[in-house]
């Protein structure tokens, strides 16, 4: 799957619910910056933006209400929320643990379409590290963080772990450039693919702890140099 394909499948028409396109829209546009921290929203706007009802854009904003990348004030608006760098050090705490369960079971339980599909996130990851191309490696994260919960076959580490992607694939986006090394994290993710894709269970967790480990140190230096305020 190449950063072509990507891009080429984010113009195609969706193949989901209505209101599962709307939620990946704005969830990109919310975590690329595109709207930003503080920004207000409008149910009509946003409408009139992506051609969808009214609807399906109200049930994606409380999906990411939910998740901490909104916040709805009755009877005030809808405003997008601001980033705490503070607290995504507890977000990481969880994620440890959540994603390296996550990267084990997947290994086990993983089919092969599933497999194939890691193959091609971990081929994409890697083609996104060569050409340093940041919108393909968000694509592909947000690609492996479905995946990754799909094959686990756990919907309570479903659950759990949506609520935490989107507020630190935005945080990353936001401070990527002053203090991490996108490719090298691209290649991180592309090991834990295709670990699970190989069936190597203690292997996968060991890449997923790799990977945390690196996204911490990107998190403490960001907070800690202050680019996170």
């Amino acid at each position: 799957m190449s950063a072509e394909t990507v891009n080429a499948k984010k113009s195609e028409k969706p193949q989901g619910s209505l209101t599962d396109h709307a939620y990946q829209e704005l969830e990109e546009r919310i975590v690329t910056l595109r709207l930003r921290p503080g920004e207000v929203l409008s149910e009509t706007a946003l409408s009139s933006q992506l051609g969808i009802g009214r609807t399906p854009i109200r049930e994606a904003l409380q999906r990411l209400a939910r998740e901490g990348l909104i916040v709805i004030l009755p009877r005030k608006g809808i405003l997008v929320s601001e980033i705490n760098p503070g607290k995504q050090m507890l977000v990481l705490e969880v994620r440890r643990e959540l994603e390296r369960l996550m990267a084990r079971t997947a290994a086990v339980r993983r089919n092969e379409a599933e497999r194939d599909m890691f193959l091609q996130i971990a081929d994409g990851m890697e083609q996104a590290a060569r050409d340093n191309d940041d919108i393909a490696f968000m694509r592909y994260d947000n690609a492996f963080n479905d995946l990754l919960a799909a094959a686990a076959h756990n919907e309570y580490a479903i659950r759990a772990i949506n609520l935490m992607n989107g507020l630190s694939r935005r945080f990353w986006y936001v401070h990527y450039k002053e203090t991490a090394d996108m490719p090298f994290c691209a290649r991180l993710h592309a090991a834990v693919a295709r670990h699970i894709a190989e069936g190597d269970s203690d292997s996968a967790a060991e890449a997923s702890d790799l990977l945390v480990d690196y996204v911490e140190t990107f998190t403490r230096a960001t907070v800690n140099t202050g680019t996170g305020r």
